[in-house]
């Protein structure tokens, strides 16, 4: 017997891991692989450019940027939105949006996640932390 799913059953969202070494040059394995696991998303974009400054944030600021230190990356999609989180290896700072100063070469990374995303947050300690970053549907727009 054949059964239909009937219209009102919504997709399960999917979901995503893969661990990087940390190294400068993964920062551009971890972009790809969310692109390619997200092409069509219409806040791809936005998504690349936030995991981007995460995993930086990563590597320049705690231990995964370390000789044999690692990183980790999880998307989460589903009809409402998506969810990316890079988990790092720990520091002695925690993650926090700033203003940068007009001259300063860097600090922005948190901003820019702030004014992009639907919304972000941290959870762990130094010896191990998560930053996460959500966008719903229809973030780009609110985001204009």
């Amino acid at each position: 017997m054949l059964t239909m799913i009937p219209r009102t059953c919504t997709a399960a969202p999917l979901y995503w891991r893969r661990t990087f070494p940390g190294e400068a040059a993964q920062a551009r394995a971890a972009r790809r692989f969310v692109a390619c696991l997200l092409d069509g998303l219409p806040c791809l974009d936005e998504v690349v450019l936030t995991v981007d400054e995460l995993v930086a944030n990563a590597l320049r600021h705690t231990k995964s940027g370390q000789a044999g230190g690692s990183f980790t990356v999880e998307v989460l999609a589903g009809p409402d939105g998506v969810a990316v989180a890079v988990a790092d290896q720990g520091g002695p700072t925690e993650p926090a949006a700033r203003d940068a100063a007009d001259t300063d070469e860097n600090g922005r990374g948190l901003r820019t996640v702030s004014l992009t995303a639907t919304s972000w947050g941290w959870h762990g300690n130094d010896s191990g932390r998560t930053v996460t970053a959500v966008f719903t549907a229809g973030a780009k727009e609110r985001a204009q």
